[in-house]
Parts: C-alpha cells; structure tokens; sequence
C-alpha cells in the first residue's frame, strides 16, 4: 500500500470516528457533513471524497462488525455449537452496545420498512442474520453436533427475533434497558434449554 493510499484510509477513518461521536451525543437527525468534517479537521468536499451522503456512514458503521463475527464464528472449529451461538450472542450485543443508542435508533429508523428504506441503508440485514444463523445451526446438524430434526428455520428466526427486540426495548427505553445483560439470560434461561433435546450426546 503506497503513503497515498493509507493517507486515504486514515482520513475516511477519521470521519468515520467522527460521525460516530457526533451521532452518540446528539443523532443522527442534528448531524451535518460540516460537523462531521470540522471534527475529522477536515475540508467540506473531502466528507465527498469517500460518502455520498451522511447516512451513509450510518451504513458503514453497521454491517461490517456483524460480518466479521460470522468469520470469527466459521474459525471456531473446536468449540461446541453452544459455546459458538453464546459468542455471537455476547459479541452482537457487545458490538451494537459499544456504537451507542442513538446509532441504534438511526439503523432501526432507516431499516423498518425494507421497502421504504434509502437506496443507501442496509435494508437486507434482517435476512442476512437469518441466513447465517440457518446456516450455523445447518452444520452443526451437518456435523453431526445437532439431530437430523432439530427445526433450524424456527430456531434462527427466534434468535433473531430476541435479538432485534433486545435492540428496540433498549432504544424505547432511552438507554436503561441493558441488552448484554438480558442476552445473556435469553442464552441462559430459553436458549440453551431449547437446544439441548436437539444435542446429539458423543
């Protein structure tokens, strides 16, 4: 990579940084590309350099870290389909928590209705999450780790259905309702329980 290139990267980065900190104190409805770019230290036209349009940072800042979960997932060869399915339960929550409220509520907000969504929202993520899960707990029958009956489509749907209702109650809440906390007894009290009569014993 030339000094050019990572010149380049580092100033979107800074931008990036910068949204999200503007986003977390006041939303994504009071931020503007001077604020964003005044923070970075950068000139107006630069924000156009790498975005079109400022929710389009929003985008930027929402699918990469779930896809990057899905390939930690695909390298856990040694751990059990329990312990596998607790680590993207920990980390999606970490990970939705550690960007703020506020950029929860502007993914939700431009995400709700798929086909209303801006043509730069992600408005497929709900059936990317779906898909991966299925194909998770597809192996793990595939492997042998999960009887050949155990109803894959219903239990990805109601993980992510836990999940994406964990992420609403805590913006309805204003920020009180704590998602790690109750992820971890969703795993802990209806999850795992849920599984185990599907766990092939070695």
């Amino acid at each position: 990579m030339t000094k050019r290139q990572e010149n380049a990267l580092k100033t979107r980065q800074k931008l990036l940084d910068a949204a999200v900190k503007l986003i977390e104190e006041n939303g994504l409805n009071d931020l503007n590309i001077e604020n964003i770019t005044n923070a970075a230290g950068c000139a107006k036209g630069t924000f156009y350099v790498y975005f079109k349009h400022k929710e389009d940072v929003v985008y930027e800042i929402c699918r990469p870290f779930f896809g990057k979960i899905e390939k930690q997932m695909q390298q856990m060869t040694d751990k059990s389909i329990i312990e596998r399915l607790a680590f993207y339960f920990e980390h999606f929550m970490a990970e939705v928590e550690r960007y703020g409220v506020n950029i929860c509520r502007e993914w939700i907000r431009g995400v709700i209705d798929p086909n209303k969504a801006p043509e730069n929202m992600d408005n497929t993520k709900w059936q990317f999450d779906i898909d991966m899960l299925y194909g998770i707990l597809k192996r793990a029958v595939t492997e042998n780790e999960l009887k050949a009956d155990t109803p894959i489509d219903v239990l990805a749907n109601v993980i992510i259905a836990e999940l994406y209702g964990m992420m609403t109650c805590w913006c309805m809440s204003d920020g009180v309702f704590e998602p790690k906390e109750w992820t971890s007894k969703f795993f802990e009290m209806q999850l795992t329980p849920m599984l185990q009569k599907y766990l092939i014993k070695e």
